[in-house]
């Protein structure tokens, strides 16, 4: 593992909590399926920081957040809600978190980029979805 790449390639993050045990649980659950993504996904759980639900700041990407951002690959902004794979629908904007992208996107905040892993995600905007009484 090269050190100096990991910090300028990695930015720190945070996850929630229970999140981020309900994310490691979903990445080794499709660790032989999904390898790439699997392990991409449980590295970036393992490094952030954990914080519970009301101690996360809004300008996180959280899932359920409604997230802008700009890929370098193709120099255009991008919004979409970052959703477990049961909910994904990438004609409705909803892109599931076992995806390259949403691995990426997941714990940044605005103004953060991620080079992920061979290209340059940068986080615009962030939007919290309202959540719905129980």
């Amino acid at each position: 593992m090269n050190n100096l790449y990991e910090a300028a390639s990695r930015p720190p993050i945070e996850m929630i909590d229970v999140e981020a045990e309900i994310l490691t649980d979903l990445a080794l659950s499709v660790e032989r399926r999904m390898p790439a993504v699997s392990a991409l996904l449980l590295r970036e759980a393992e490094r952030a920081r954990l914080r519970s639900a009301d101690n996360i700041p809004a300008n996180v990407v959280t899932m359920g957040s409604v997230v802008e951002f700009l890929d370098d690959s193709s120099g255009s902004p991008r919004t979409v809600t970052l959703v477990y794979p049961s909910d994904a629908d990438i004609s409705e904007g909803r892109i599931s978190i076992l995806t390259p992208i949403g691995a990426a996107l997941i714990g940044l905040r605005s103004g953060q980029s991620i080079l992920w892993p061979d290209r340059c995600l940068t986080v615009l905007d962030v939007r919290q979805r309202p959540q719905l009484a129980a």
